[in-house]
């Protein structure tokens, strides 16, 4: 049995981890923009960390909880508490409910990722992944600051937005995963070009592409799954239980 755990990979953790941590501290000291560009770049850190496992072949048990425990840092607690001291405390019980369910359903789903890591969720997630739902609050927070300053009147459709990614987070809608996006396989030349224009796009104005971006995402799942109910296509799900069944049938 191996002993000893993985440094790089779990580098990009700590600073997954470290970025959560100065978010609370920033949210603390009334500096949201700063938490929520600190829960952005723990964002990229989450990202980087395990495509640097993978390239590496350094994947750990020990690094997928690792993992776990750092987004419900930086994803969790951090978003939650930055949207009740930016905009729900004055809402009382439905402001502290709101950040609280947010917390509590990154956590099932989480717990639930981490049941499945081995299984479906490898090119496709069951519910929001929860740094999608943290983006998104905290790419929310840039824009409206940048919209209508920081004393601009925030409003309780945050409450609202909370809600509803606390329920796609535990839904089990499809959403589909970068890990599909399979960088070094040959692409079209068009594939190049709308790349390289997104990219403009969002570095020319990042505090509102970013949370189009973010909301593209959020929304892709509920409509994929409209979408493949209308056409009548079957769902992965049950894809998937037909081929166990048919594979069942050839073992006998």
């Amino acid at each position: 049995m191996k002993r000893g755990i993985y440094i790089l990979p779990n580098l990009f953790t700590l600073g997954n981890i470290f970025c959560g941590f100065y978010a609370l501290i920033a949210a603390l000291k009334n500096q949201f923009q700063v938490a929520a560009i600190a829960i952005l770049a723990a964002v990229i850190f989450d990202g980087i960390d395990g495509r640097i496992a993978r390239l590496t072949n350094t994947c750990s048990r020990f690094g997928i909880e690792f993992d776990s425990l750092a987004d419900l840092i930086s994803f969790g607690a951090a978003p939650g508490l930055l949207i009740y001291l930016w905009a729900l405390q004055p809402f009382e019980r439905i402001g502290w409910l709101a950040s609280f369910l947010f917390l509590v359903c990154g956590a099932l789903r989480l717990a639930r990722f981490n049941c499945q890591v081995n299984t479906d969720e490898s090119k496709s997630f069951t519910g929001l992944p929860i740094p999608a739902a943290a983006g998104t609050i905290s790419s929310f927070i840039i824009l409206h600051q940048f919209l209508f300053g920081p004393d601009g009147r925030k409003p309780i459709i945050i409450a609202l937005m909370a809600y509803i990614l606390a329920f796609l987070m535990v839904s089990t809608i499809r959403y589909r995963s970068l890990k599909e996006l399979k960088l070094k396989e040959r692409k079209p030349f068009n594939v190049l070009v709308l790349t390289l224009l997104l990219l403009l796009v969002i570095i020319a104005e990042p505090k509102v592409m970013l949370f189009i971006v973010f909301l593209i995402y959020v929304m892709s799942g509920p409509a994929q799954m409209i979408l493949t109910h209308a056409k009548g296509i079957p769902s992965y799900a049950a894809t998937k239980g037909h081929a166990l069944k048919g594979l069942e049938r050839r073992k006998r």
